[in-house]
């Protein structure tokens, strides 16, 4: 915790030693390499820590994202502890058409539309061998078939995250892939950040891959932005672990 508790200003780093730490993930991982562009100073626009706060999470940049929690069949999040404090914990794994369904939301707001402006997200997550899926979400707002997207999911039984970005007013989804899993019972730091062309994942504060993105692509709608999932309804790409830490920043 408190890792994201900050307004981000970037050291200014190389784009050679950039690009090297993402190659060399790449490598690793059998993706082909994408350059990534010197950082640019950000601001955190949300953040959760999910601590303390009887009433609800509450958003700790100052921008006031006040959450709502949307759930179905009787699908809750719960506190459970996580350092010197807590996370929130989202439904198990089930099978049907009854399954319990929770995730947050706050509504659209300008700063939550980066548009072509270089800008990060990321949660810390814990997620168990036995609770993935095809797919999970941990944080998005937009949709892929319309308005444009920006999306951080666990995919599949490995449990491996990615980073989703369609332009608003296209259809293409950019995905950064990465080969590492997450889903080994223990909390990871995942990141995603857009600068300029380059669509970079980060597990843990290393690059482990990337994609290439038009440089004119801009994201900008009016949906929420969810944590844990699209919505309370079946078929809501599910987050089935814990959550802390949960943050969007933007130049």
């Amino acid at each position: 915790m408190g890792e994201s508790r900050r307004v981000i200003t970037s050291m200014a780093a190389t784009a050679a030693v950039v690009c090297a730490a993402v190659a060399a993930a790449s490598a690793a991982s059998g993706a082909t390499p994408t350059a990534v562009t010197p950082e640019a100073p950000q601001t955190v626009v949300l953040r959760y820590s999910f601590d303390g706060a009887i009433s609800g999470p509450v958003d700790e940049s100052g921008h006031a994202h006040a959450l709502a929690t949307l759930s179905g069949h009787g699908g809750a999040v719960r506190a459970v502890s996580h350092n010197t404090g807590q996370a929130l914990e989202f439904p198990a794994k089930c099978t049907g058409g009854g399954c319990p369904k929770a995730v947050l939301q706050t509504p659209s707001a300008d700063d939550l539309n980066p548009g072509q402006a270089p800008f990060r997200y990321g949660a810390t997550v814990l997620l168990a061998r036995d609770q993935t899926t095809a797919g999970q979400n941990v944080l998005q707002k937009g949709y892929s078939a319309t308005g444009g997207q920006y999306k951080l999911q666990i995919d599949g039984s490995a449990g491996k995250p990615s980073c989703a970005l369609v332009g608003t007013g296209r259809k293409r989804i950019h995905l950064a892939r990465i080969a590492v899993t997450v889903a080994d019972g223990l909390w990871h730091t995942v990141e995603c950040r857009r600068e300029a062309t380059a669509l970079t994942i980060l597990v843990d504060g290393v690059p482990q891959g990337a994609a290439t993105v038009p440089a004119d692509l801009s994201v900008s709608n009016a949906a929420p932005l969810s944590i844990g999932g699209k919505g309370g309804y079946r078929d809501n790409d599910q987050f089935q672990g814990s959550l802390d830490d949960v943050w969007l920043s933007r130049a």
